[in-house]
Protein backbone atom coordinates (compact mmCIF):
# COMPACT_ATOMS: atom_id res chain seq x y z
CA UNK A 1 0.00 0.00 0.00
CA UNK A 2 2.65 2.73 0.70
CA UNK A 3 4.21 1.81 -2.75
CA UNK A 4 1.17 2.22 -4.61
CA UNK A 5 1.17 5.86 -2.54
CA UNK A 6 4.18 6.72 -3.46
CA UNK A 7 3.73 5.65 -7.15
CA UNK A 8 0.31 7.68 -7.10
CA UNK A 9 1.70 10.26 -8.90
CA UNK A 10 2.74 8.27 -11.82
CA UNK A 11 -0.67 6.86 -12.27
CA UNK A 12 -3.25 8.77 -14.42
CA UNK A 13 -6.87 8.47 -15.60
CA UNK A 14 -6.56 6.00 -18.04
CA UNK A 15 -4.64 3.83 -16.00
CA UNK A 16 -7.81 3.40 -14.06
CA UNK A 17 -11.04 4.09 -16.23
CA UNK A 18 -13.66 1.71 -16.93
CA UNK A 19 -13.94 2.13 -20.99
CA UNK A 20 -16.57 3.61 -23.04
CA UNK A 21 -17.86 0.05 -24.07
CA UNK A 22 -18.18 -0.85 -20.42
CA UNK A 23 -20.24 1.98 -19.23
CA UNK A 24 -23.47 1.21 -17.76
CA UNK A 25 -25.82 3.97 -18.49
CA UNK A 26 -29.08 5.16 -19.04
CA UNK A 27 -30.57 7.45 -21.42
CA UNK A 28 -32.63 10.74 -20.59
CA UNK A 29 -36.15 9.43 -21.53
CA UNK A 30 -35.97 5.96 -19.65
CA UNK A 31 -39.02 5.29 -17.88
CA UNK A 32 -38.66 4.91 -14.19
CA UNK A 33 -39.66 1.45 -13.81
CA UNK A 34 -36.92 0.98 -16.52
CA UNK A 35 -34.29 2.77 -14.64
CA UNK A 36 -34.93 0.73 -11.32
CA UNK A 37 -34.31 -2.39 -13.03
CA UNK A 38 -31.17 -1.13 -14.94
CA UNK A 39 -29.40 -0.06 -11.31
CA UNK A 40 -30.59 -3.54 -10.05
CA UNK A 41 -29.08 -4.75 -13.14
CA UNK A 42 -25.85 -2.30 -12.69
CA UNK A 43 -25.16 -3.14 -9.19
CA UNK A 44 -24.20 0.82 -8.99
CA UNK A 45 -25.63 3.50 -6.78
CA UNK A 46 -24.63 6.13 -9.34
CA UNK A 47 -25.60 5.82 -13.13
CA UNK A 48 -24.39 8.14 -15.68
CA UNK A 49 -27.42 9.43 -17.86
CA UNK A 50 -26.98 10.38 -21.60
CA UNK A 51 -29.11 12.19 -24.75
CA UNK A 52 -29.06 9.95 -27.77
CA UNK A 53 -25.41 8.79 -27.18
CA UNK A 54 -22.62 8.76 -24.95
CA UNK A 55 -20.52 11.36 -26.04
CA UNK A 56 -24.22 13.77 -25.15
CA UNK A 57 -23.93 13.24 -21.39
CA UNK A 58 -26.62 14.86 -18.52
CA UNK A 59 -25.48 14.40 -15.53
CA UNK A 60 -25.78 11.12 -13.36
CA UNK A 61 -28.82 9.50 -11.06
CA UNK A 62 -28.16 8.59 -7.61
CA UNK A 63 -30.02 5.70 -6.16
CA UNK A 64 -30.71 6.77 -2.96
CA UNK A 65 -32.21 10.67 -4.65
CA UNK A 66 -34.32 8.00 -6.82
CA UNK A 67 -35.70 6.03 -3.97
CA UNK A 68 -36.10 9.28 -2.02
CA UNK A 69 -38.50 10.43 -5.35
CA UNK A 70 -40.10 7.29 -4.85
CA UNK A 71 -40.60 7.37 -0.87
CA UNK A 72 -41.84 11.14 -1.23
CA UNK A 73 -44.93 9.85 -3.09
CA UNK A 74 -45.48 7.02 -0.77
CA UNK A 75 -45.58 9.26 2.20
CA UNK A 76 -47.50 11.48 0.73
CA UNK A 77 -50.20 9.22 -0.33
CA UNK A 78 -50.13 7.69 2.89
CA UNK A 79 -50.97 10.81 5.11
CA UNK A 80 -54.22 11.01 2.77
CA UNK A 81 -55.16 7.46 3.57
CA UNK A 82 -52.94 5.63 0.95
CA UNK A 83 -55.93 5.77 -1.55
CA UNK A 84 -53.90 6.70 -4.39
CA UNK A 85 -50.44 5.48 -3.44
CA UNK A 86 -50.42 3.55 -7.11
CA UNK A 87 -52.00 6.60 -9.24
CA UNK A 88 -49.07 9.33 -7.35
CA UNK A 89 -46.37 6.85 -8.43
CA UNK A 90 -46.32 7.10 -12.15
CA UNK A 91 -43.31 4.57 -13.11
CA UNK A 92 -43.60 4.66 -16.73
CA UNK A 93 -42.81 8.63 -16.55
CA UNK A 94 -39.40 8.88 -18.27
CA UNK A 95 -37.08 10.36 -16.31
CA UNK A 96 -36.66 13.26 -17.75
CA UNK A 97 -39.61 14.58 -16.11
CA UNK A 98 -38.14 14.42 -12.60
CA UNK A 99 -35.85 16.79 -11.44
CA UNK A 100 -33.28 14.38 -9.77
CA UNK A 101 -29.93 15.13 -11.92
CA UNK A 102 -26.89 15.92 -10.60
CA UNK A 103 -23.48 17.16 -12.38
CA UNK A 104 -20.09 15.10 -13.26
CA UNK A 105 -16.78 15.96 -13.66
CA UNK A 106 -15.36 16.00 -17.10
CA UNK A 107 -11.56 15.27 -16.79
CA UNK A 108 -8.79 14.32 -19.42
CA UNK A 109 -7.24 10.83 -19.61
CA UNK A 110 -3.90 12.55 -18.91
CA UNK A 111 -4.96 13.94 -15.74
CA UNK A 112 -2.97 12.30 -12.63
CA UNK A 113 -5.37 10.35 -10.14
CA UNK A 114 -4.28 12.02 -7.20
CA UNK A 115 -5.45 15.34 -8.54
CA UNK A 116 -8.71 13.57 -9.75
CA UNK A 117 -9.16 12.28 -5.96
CA UNK A 118 -8.50 16.24 -4.50
CA UNK A 119 -10.96 17.27 -7.30
CA UNK A 120 -13.56 15.04 -6.27
CA UNK A 121 -13.23 15.94 -2.81
CA UNK A 122 -13.49 19.64 -3.20
CA UNK A 123 -16.92 18.93 -5.30
CA UNK A 124 -18.41 16.53 -3.68
CA UNK A 125 -18.82 14.24 -7.10
CA UNK A 126 -17.85 10.61 -7.18
CA UNK A 127 -17.76 10.52 -10.80
CA UNK A 128 -16.06 11.51 -13.34
CA UNK A 129 -16.53 10.81 -17.48
CA UNK A 130 -12.74 10.89 -18.87
CA UNK A 131 -13.04 13.07 -22.74
CA UNK A 132 -10.92 12.23 -25.20
CA UNK A 133 -8.95 15.17 -27.70
CA UNK A 134 -12.53 15.89 -29.58
CA UNK A 135 -14.62 15.97 -26.34
CA UNK A 136 -16.66 12.57 -26.56
CA UNK A 137 -16.87 10.49 -24.08
CA UNK A 138 -13.64 7.97 -23.62
CA UNK A 139 -14.46 6.04 -20.35
CA UNK A 140 -15.28 6.71 -16.33
CA UNK A 141 -14.26 7.17 -13.23
CA UNK A 142 -15.81 6.71 -9.85
CA UNK A 143 -14.72 7.59 -6.47
CA UNK A 144 -13.87 3.67 -5.86
CA UNK A 145 -11.99 3.27 -8.76
CA UNK A 146 -8.82 5.83 -7.27
CA UNK A 147 -9.20 4.65 -3.62
CA UNK A 148 -8.64 0.87 -5.59
CA UNK A 149 -5.16 2.33 -6.72
CA UNK A 150 -4.03 2.47 -3.04
CA UNK A 151 -6.19 0.12 -0.82
CA UNK A 152 -6.38 -2.97 -4.22
CA UNK A 153 -9.49 -4.16 -4.94
CA UNK A 154 -12.77 -3.23 -2.80
CA UNK A 155 -15.71 -6.06 -2.67
CA UNK A 156 -18.61 -5.42 -0.90
CA UNK A 157 -21.58 -7.99 0.23
CA UNK A 158 -23.05 -7.91 -3.66
CA UNK A 159 -19.88 -8.25 -5.72
CA UNK A 160 -19.53 -11.63 -7.07
CA UNK A 161 -15.51 -13.03 -7.10
CA UNK A 162 -14.38 -12.71 -10.51
CA UNK A 163 -12.68 -15.64 -11.91
CA UNK A 164 -8.62 -15.50 -12.81
CA UNK A 165 -8.01 -13.20 -16.62
CA UNK A 166 -5.79 -16.40 -17.86
CA UNK A 167 -5.85 -19.70 -16.54
CA UNK A 168 -4.09 -22.91 -17.97
CA UNK A 169 -6.95 -25.11 -19.63
CA UNK A 170 -4.47 -27.93 -20.09
CA UNK A 171 -0.34 -27.88 -21.14
CA UNK A 172 0.35 -25.04 -23.26
CA UNK A 173 -3.34 -24.32 -23.90
CA UNK A 174 -4.93 -20.83 -21.81
CA UNK A 175 -7.98 -19.44 -21.66
CA UNK A 176 -8.50 -15.84 -20.98
CA UNK A 177 -10.65 -13.01 -20.80
CA UNK A 178 -9.96 -10.51 -23.57
CA UNK A 179 -9.70 -7.34 -20.90
CA UNK A 180 -6.58 -9.29 -19.56
CA UNK A 181 -3.75 -7.21 -19.50
CA UNK A 182 -0.75 -8.31 -21.66
CA UNK A 183 1.44 -7.91 -18.59
CA UNK A 184 -0.30 -10.72 -16.69
CA UNK A 185 -0.96 -13.08 -20.27
CA UNK A 186 3.26 -12.59 -20.66
CA UNK A 187 3.90 -13.73 -16.86
CA UNK A 188 1.42 -16.56 -17.34
CA UNK A 189 2.13 -18.08 -20.56
CA UNK A 190 5.90 -16.81 -20.94
CA UNK A 191 4.71 -15.31 -24.20
CA UNK A 192 7.47 -11.45 -25.04
CA UNK A 193 4.95 -9.12 -26.50
CA UNK A 194 7.59 -7.22 -28.11
CA UNK A 195 6.31 -6.57 -31.62
CA UNK A 196 5.22 -2.90 -32.42
CA UNK A 197 1.57 -3.84 -32.55
CA UNK A 198 1.77 -4.62 -28.76
CA UNK A 199 3.25 -1.62 -27.83
CA UNK A 200 -0.19 0.34 -29.15
CA UNK A 201 -2.38 -1.42 -26.87
CA UNK A 202 -2.90 -2.58 -23.10
CA UNK A 203 -4.74 -5.78 -23.26
CA UNK A 204 -5.02 -8.74 -24.67
CA UNK A 205 -8.26 -8.19 -26.71
CA UNK A 206 -6.61 -4.96 -27.91
CA UNK A 207 -3.60 -6.87 -29.84
CA UNK A 208 -5.85 -9.42 -31.62
CA UNK A 209 -7.89 -6.66 -32.73
CA UNK A 210 -4.82 -4.81 -33.97
CA UNK A 211 -3.27 -8.25 -35.07
CA UNK A 212 -6.31 -8.97 -37.25
CA UNK A 213 -7.01 -5.54 -38.76
CA UNK A 214 -10.95 -6.08 -37.28
CA UNK A 215 -12.85 -7.45 -34.66
CA UNK A 216 -12.40 -10.67 -35.59
CA UNK A 217 -15.57 -13.35 -35.06
CA UNK A 218 -16.74 -16.07 -32.64
CA UNK A 219 -14.67 -19.53 -34.02
CA UNK A 220 -11.75 -17.39 -35.72
CA UNK A 221 -8.48 -18.44 -35.66
CA UNK A 222 -5.63 -15.40 -35.10
CA UNK A 223 -1.57 -16.04 -35.44
CA UNK A 224 -0.62 -14.51 -32.60
CA UNK A 225 3.29 -13.79 -31.94
CA UNK A 226 6.19 -16.40 -30.69
CA UNK A 227 4.39 -19.11 -32.68
CA UNK A 228 1.17 -18.73 -30.79
CA UNK A 229 -2.60 -19.10 -32.87
CA UNK A 230 -5.19 -17.66 -30.69
CA UNK A 231 -8.91 -18.89 -31.18
CA UNK A 232 -12.03 -16.69 -30.23
CA UNK A 233 -14.61 -18.24 -27.77
CA UNK A 234 -16.42 -15.13 -27.97
CA UNK A 235 -17.00 -11.83 -29.37
CA UNK A 236 -19.29 -9.36 -30.29
CA UNK A 237 -19.31 -6.83 -32.95
CA UNK A 238 -17.47 -4.87 -30.66
CA UNK A 239 -15.28 -6.34 -29.28
CA UNK A 240 -13.37 -9.57 -28.23
CA UNK A 241 -14.64 -11.37 -24.74
CA UNK A 242 -12.73 -14.28 -23.78
CA UNK A 243 -9.98 -16.50 -26.41
CA UNK A 244 -8.13 -19.83 -26.11
CA UNK A 245 -3.92 -19.00 -27.08
CA UNK A 246 -2.27 -22.85 -27.89
CA UNK A 247 1.04 -23.21 -30.12
CA UNK A 248 0.32 -23.48 -33.93
CA UNK A 249 1.06 -26.85 -34.67
CA UNK A 250 4.02 -27.78 -36.83
CA UNK A 251 3.71 -28.32 -40.38
CA UNK A 252 3.75 -31.80 -41.20
CA UNK A 253 5.49 -33.43 -44.20
CA UNK A 254 4.58 -36.75 -43.45
CA UNK A 255 1.50 -36.49 -45.94
CA UNK A 256 3.97 -34.78 -48.72
CA UNK A 257 6.29 -37.68 -48.67
CA UNK A 258 3.57 -39.95 -49.40
CA UNK A 259 1.86 -37.84 -52.35
CA UNK A 260 5.33 -37.99 -53.83
CA UNK A 261 5.95 -41.49 -53.13
CA UNK A 262 2.38 -42.43 -54.73
CA UNK A 263 3.82 -40.21 -57.24
CA UNK A 264 7.04 -42.14 -58.29
CA UNK A 265 5.38 -45.35 -57.57
CA UNK A 266 2.31 -44.25 -60.28
CA UNK A 267 5.29 -43.29 -62.59
CA UNK A 268 7.31 -46.16 -62.23
CA UNK A 269 4.64 -48.54 -64.67
CA UNK A 270 4.71 -45.60 -67.30
CA UNK A 271 8.84 -45.43 -67.47
CA UNK A 272 9.06 -49.34 -67.74
CA UNK A 273 6.58 -49.36 -70.38
CA UNK A 274 8.83 -46.45 -72.24
CA UNK A 275 11.82 -48.79 -71.52
CA UNK A 276 10.46 -51.59 -72.93
CA UNK A 277 8.92 -49.56 -75.80
CA UNK A 278 13.10 -48.01 -76.28
CA UNK A 279 14.28 -51.63 -76.14
CA UNK A 280 11.44 -53.10 -79.08
CA UNK A 281 12.36 -50.85 -81.34
CA UNK A 282 16.04 -50.94 -81.10
CA UNK A 283 15.45 -54.80 -81.61
CA UNK A 284 13.42 -54.22 -84.73
CA UNK A 285 16.13 -51.54 -85.92
CA UNK A 286 18.28 -54.27 -87.34
CA UNK A 287 15.49 -56.47 -88.91
CA UNK A 288 14.75 -53.42 -91.26
CA UNK A 289 18.26 -52.92 -92.47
Amino acid sequence: MLRNVLTLRQVTVDDVKIPRADIFAAPANVSLADLLEMFRAAGHSRLPVFHETLDDPRGMIHIRDFLEHIAARVDGAASDGGSGAVRIIDMSAPLSSVKLLRPVLFVPGSMPVIDLIVKMQASRTHMALVIDEYGGTDGLVSMEDLVEVIVGDIEDEHDEADGPAIREEREGVFVADGRAALEEVSEATGIAFDSEEAEEVDTLAGLIVTLAGRVPVRGEIVPGPEGYEVEIMDADPRRVKRVRLRKRAPVEERPRRRARGASDEQGAPADAAADDAEQKTGEAAPESR
